[in-house]
This record gives structure tokens, sequence and C-alpha cells, in this order.
């Protein structure tokens, strides 16, 4: 990790004393830019059927919402002010905006989720509003005035097609340049707008609802579980009232629902499969002429592998998880992986047969790809 992304603090400085507790505001945070994405190529991506874009407009007192993939005449007849185009999960499809998230690598991946470019022109914003995540927010161009607030009342703009807060009094405030970062822990009402053309790269991560957890874990559970028995009330006796669903029967159903038990190692493959299990719209195209192993082997063999953009492997303990599957791996070839998951690549060598073997059972299904990128 740069050092100058957390302002010159550590990752274990940031941690104590600014996660999730209070904001930070970052100058000249991040300056390494391989090259900066224009409006442009950004329209090209939310023309495109996998991946998520968002226009909104303010006009009139009034706010609008699109939903992409959007087609190019939208763009030709947008007015020079007050709008703002999101695109979400840009490092899935730019390389170079996957390494610029991967900088986050002091937290685990588990928690990190993606990087939203948003583009806005001056009046250009999503009104004041407040996220259930932590965010970083880092100027890419122009300027933009961020003025933020500890209230979360929660008190929304009525059937406005996006949260909008309707009460929001700033506490604090700043104009983010070019390469300025504020960070903002969940919670934390904040209002941007755009004084120049400009782009904001927001880092979010992933904290889903207690409500999602279980719901997600049951669902698991019903994939797993192999329950044998069947209902049965051999002691049954007449009944004069047929419509009641009498206490006999609720405890019979109350004894075949105390069998849902689960141990640790369910909680640990369900955790495995759970966070990383691709979104809905991601999908991965595997090699249209693919290599056989040998010829694999040798790819790896002078260039090395790479997950796939849209790839998040994971491991625990001997297990190892990628896009929401288990994947069968020999114990002398863990340690690798292990290495894979953690740095996204893995150099040019000679592997073993068991390092090679689950390799090639990832690049056939187009969750890796050998050579560069």
């Amino acid at each position: 990790m740069n050092k100058q992304l957390l302002g010159g603090l550590t990752a274990a400085q940031f941690l104590a004393e600014y996660w999730q507790k209070q904001p930070l505001l970052i100058r000249n945070a991040w300056q390494d830019f391989p090259e900066l994405i224009d409006l442009p190529r950004l329209i090209g991506l939310a023309q495109q059927d996998d991946v998520e874009s968002r226009l909104i407009e303010y006009r009139n007192d009034r706010w609008k919402l699109e939903n992409g993939p959007f087609r190019p005449s939208r763009f030709e007849h947008l007015p020079e002010t007050d709008w703002t185009m999101l695109v979400q999960n840009v490092n899935h499809h730019v390389p170079h905006i996957a390494d610029l998230l991967y900088e986050f690598n002091f937290l685990p991946y588990t928690r990190l989720d993606d990087l939203m470019i948003s583009y806005a022109p001056p009046g250009g914003t999503v009104g004041p509003h407040y996220d259930s995540y932590d965010v970083f927010l880092l100027q890419v161009g122009g300027k933009k005035r961020w003025q933020i607030s500890s209230d979360d009342a929660g008190n929304f703009v009525e059937d406005a097609p996006i949260r909008v807060l309707k009460d929001f009094t700033s506490e604090q405030e700043w104009i983010l340049d070019h390469g300025d970062m504020l960070y903002l822990p969940p919670k934390y009402a904040h209002y941007g707008v755009a004084l120049e053309p400009g782009m904001t790269y927001s880092i979010g991560f992933r904290a889903p609802t207690e409500q999602e957890i279980v719901g997600k874990f049951l669902e698991y559970l019903q994939d797993e579980l192999r329950l044998s028995g069947i209902y049965g009330d051999p002691e049954r006796t007449p009944t004069d009232r047929p419509g009641e669903i009498d206490l006999a029967f609720v405890r019979k159903i109350e004894t075949m629902l105390k069998q849902l038990t689960w141990t640790e190692g369910d909680v640990r493959k369900f955790i495995g499969r759970y966070f990383t299990e691709p979104k809905a719209h991601v999908f991965y195209n595997p090699p249209e002429e693919p290599l056989d192993f040998e010829e694999f082997a040798e790819q790896v063999n002078e260039h090395g592998v790479h997950l796939d953009l849209k790839s998040q492997m994971l491991y625990e303990g001997d297990q190892v998880f990628i896009n929401g599957e288990e994947l069968e791996v020999a114990p002398a070839a863990l340690e690798t992986l292990r290495q894979l998951a953690d740095v996204r690549r893995l150099p040019a060598a000679s592997y073993d047969d068991d390092i090679l073997e689950a390799l090639y059972t990832c690049y056939d299904y187009g969750y890796l790809h050998a050579g560069k990128i």
C-alpha cells in the first residue's frame, strides 16, 4: 500500500483512529494514474448489458433516475449542468482501476466491494444522503464541494426515485481537487456538488444486512441438509374441529424444525461461497479455443496467471473458494492458491501438477487467464 493513500497514516493507525469512527480528509492521496478515464469511455461502459449504470438529474425541484444500459443517443442532448452518471464495478472492466481498488487490500476481500465512477458537470449531484457502508471518495479531475454531517436522521424526500435527505445541515465542508480523497464511516450524511466537470471514484465496502446474511444462510442449509423423515401421526384420534391447528400437530412440526442445526464448518463453507458469489449481472467468458493441459502449463511456465478482473477468490483453512464455488485442492497446492487469492496473480514458474490442475479448472471456466492482463 502507498502510505500517502491514507495521508501518511499506517493501515493500523487508520483502522484504530478512523475506520467506522470518524471522517478523514486526505489531500493528494493518489496521483499514480496510468491513464485518466474520459467521459466517452465511461459512456461506452454505460452502454454494456453487463454493467450497472445510472443517470440522475435534478430539475425543477424534482429528481429523475434512469437505469442503463443506455443508447449512445441518450447522451447527445444532456444539458451542460445538473446531472450525474454513475457506473458500478468499473474494476471489472479496466485493469488499472482494479489495481487501484486492490490498493485497499489492508482490509480483507470479504469487505471490499467495488470501485464506482461517477461523472458530473457543474451542479451535478445525487443529493444529500448517507450510505450503510464505509466509502472512500477520490476526486479525479475537476473540483467538487463536499459537505458532511454526523446526523443520520433518515428523513428522506418522499416519492423521490433515490434516497435523498429532506433535512441536511452541514457540519464540515471541503473542496476536493484532483487526487484528494475523503473517507466516510457508515451512515455519515454527505452532499457532494460538482464545481467543475470531473469524476469521483467511490471505493465501497460490502456490508450486508443481518436479514440478508440469515436469509442466504438458510438458503445454503436448504441445499445442504438431507432429512429423510416424513410426517406421521399413527396415534391420531377423531376430531370435531377439523379447521383447528391442534397442539399435537404444532409439536410435531416443531420437532421437525429442531433438526435444523449447523456446525462451525457449515458457517465457514457458507461464508466462502457467499462472499465470492458474483452479482447477478456478472458472467465469465470461457476461452473460445481453450488450450489443452500441456499448452496451458507451458503458458503458465512462461507468463504466469492472473485472476479475471471479475473473479473473487478467498480461502479459509484448507478450503479455497472462487466465484461462489468450492475448489477441489490437493494439500500440496494450498499455499500457492492462497498466494493467488491474496495478490490475484502468480508469477511465471514451473508449477507441479496439483497446482496446475486447480489452475486449469479455473481457466476452463474463464475465472483466470494465462499470460499478461
